[in-house]
């Protein structure tokens, strides 16, 4: 029986419990990783750690907040909906479903024009 090695990353980075907290967390609304730290309990370095390893995996997605104070930040959003697992003959099948865009409106637009379009409105 082989394994698809894409399969045992994910479930490597799933078997996470802070990257499972982060994504629990930022799946209700975009955040920060401060407010992950703070809501998620863990340190801002952990926190990093794990939304880096999430947007490696295309289970996260980051996104630049600006403010007129020249004080950008950054928050992140979930874009896993569901995983799903089948074992048919001999092998395991993986199988991926990301939110859409529309999940947080407003805040995950996907299109580089209409970021821009949103960016020079929030001005």
């Amino acid at each position: 029986m082989s394994e698809d090695p894409a399969l045992g990353e994910l479930l490597d980075v799933l078997s996470d419990e802070y990257a499972r907290k982060i994504l629990a967390a930022t799946s209700i609304k975009p955040m920060s990783a401060k407010q992950l730290a703070d809501e998620c309990e863990m340190s801002q370095p952990t926190v990093y750690r794990r939304v880096e390893r999430l947007q490696a995996h295309g289970l996260l997605e980051e996104q630049t907040k600006i403010r007129t104070s020249n004080n950008h930040y950054s928050v992140y959003t979930a874009t896993l909906s569901e995983v799903s697992i089948e074992l048919d003959t001999g092998s395991f099948e993986a199988a991926v479903t990301r939110t859409d865009d529309e999940s947080f409106p407003g805040e995950g637009e996907s299109d580089t024009a209409d970021r821009f379009k949103k960016m020079w409105e929030d001005l």
